[in-house]
């Protein structure tokens, strides 16, 4: 990216990068999205950018269209942060399971192929 940085609050870029990534059927990392926005990876950007996902999924929900928040991980292990995990969405109301293990990656991938088959029909 070149130029300015874009604010990580600027929910309608953050969600139009989601999209391209839901198209390509993959994930991004958290420094990856920081990077494709213009940013290094600092911890409160991504605690501000978090905010940004919840209101980018909050619109999601509303909109009848599945979450994107899902799409960004930890590059340690490809699985959401904390964040995520605690957030109070429908797809994780309903689980209260582990945020790690099998169960926890099943939840994972179930919710990025929803992301992927929808946003590839789109």
């Amino acid at each position: 990216m070149t130029g300015d940085p874009v604010p990580v609050s600027d929910a309608a870029q953050v969600r139009a990068l989601l999209i391209d990534a839901a198209r390509a059927h993959r994930a991004v990392s958290y420094s990856e999205l920081l990077a494709l926005l213009g940013h290094r990876f600092t911890r409160p950007l991504m605690r501000a950018l978090c905010k940004t996902l919840d209101a980018i999924d909050d619109a999601a929900a509303r909109d009848g269209e599945p979450e994107l928040a899902v799409l960004v991980v930890r590059e340690a292990d490809a699985m959401p942060g904390q964040g995520w995990w605690v957030s109070p969405r429908g797809s994780l109301a309903a689980y209260g399971g582990p945020w790690k293990g099998a169960a926890a990656r099943a939840l994972v991938d179930k919710l990025q192929r929803e992301a992927f088959d929808y946003w590839s029909k789109s």
